[in-house]
């Protein structure tokens, strides 16, 4: 549905910054509770989300699936590791590869979990037709490629991480 534009209405490209503050307050706001419920930050929240669905799970695969590199994701499954959430037992069919699992504090915290441990944004994304996302992928870019100092790094970090704490 497209905005109707009064004489109140700010100019475009102010109302597309409150739609940036509106999407980046909705995401820090979800996070502040995941964390709070949960005891976790959300990225690692995302993590024990991704290894109940798919117990077993290797480091590179879960990687792939957060959409972050594997050595960020390393570094969030040993802090798990450390808290007592997660533990890595060596798959039976090949010893080298090291599987992950929820350990009894996972579980607990999984059970806290408000909602999606992803956050509102990417099942809002998910859920968008198809030929709308391919459109904000093109305007996104767009703005990107606008953006003075961008640095492309911040592509594979977790967004509950850069929102930081909110508290």
């Amino acid at each position: 549905m497209t905005p109707h534009l009064t004489a109140a209405t700010p100019p475009v490209n102010l109302a597309v910054l409150q739609q940036f503050r509106v999407i980046y307050g909705t995401m820090r706001q979800y996070f502040r509770e995941v964390e709070e419920r949960c005891g976790l930050p959300g990225s690692q929240m995302w993590i024990l989300q991704e290894v109940h669905r798919c117990p077993g799970l290797g480091v590179t695969d879960l990687a792939a699936r957060l959409g972050i590199h594997q050595s960020t994701c390393s570094q969030l499954v040993e802090k798990l590791v450390d808290r007592g959430c997660l533990s890595k037992t060596r798959r039976q069919e090949d010893q080298r590869r090291v599987g992950l699992h929820l350990a009894p504090d996972g579980v607990t915290a999984i059970a806290a979990l408000p909602g999606s441990a992803e956050g509102a944004l990417p099942e809002a994304l998910a859920a968008m037709p198809e030929v709308a996302l391919q459109t904000l992928y093109i305007n996104l870019f767009e703005l990107i490629r606008h953006l003075p100092g961008r640095d492309d790094a911040f592509a594979s970090i977790p967004l509950a991480d850069m929102l930081g704490n909110p508290k």
